[in-house]
């Protein structure tokens, strides 16, 4: 009987949010449905040359890791 109060809260605030996305999906399909034009990508006017998810050389992801820690060390021993 604690629970009830939150249980109740939860079930009313998933079938808000339901009801909420359900209401944004049935607007927004049926406005790109009449412009297929908006779902194209917008590249200043010509074909985009390649795809947006290419792959990185593992050297990025190390770079950027050692700046994280050696940034955090930094931080730490300044006062």
């Amino acid at each position: 009987m604690e629970f009830a109060p939150i249980s109740v809260y939860l079930v009313i605030s998933l079938v808000l949010s339901l009801i909420l996305v359900g209401v944004s999906y049935l607007f927004s399909s049926s406005s790109n449905l009449a412009y297929p034009e908006k779902l194209s990508a917008y590249e200043c006017g010509f074909d985009p040359f390649d795809d947006a998810r290419s792959r990185f050389d593992i050297r990025f992801y190390l770079v950027s890791i050692l700046f994280i820690i050696f940034g955090a060390t930094v931080s730490f021993q300044v006062k």
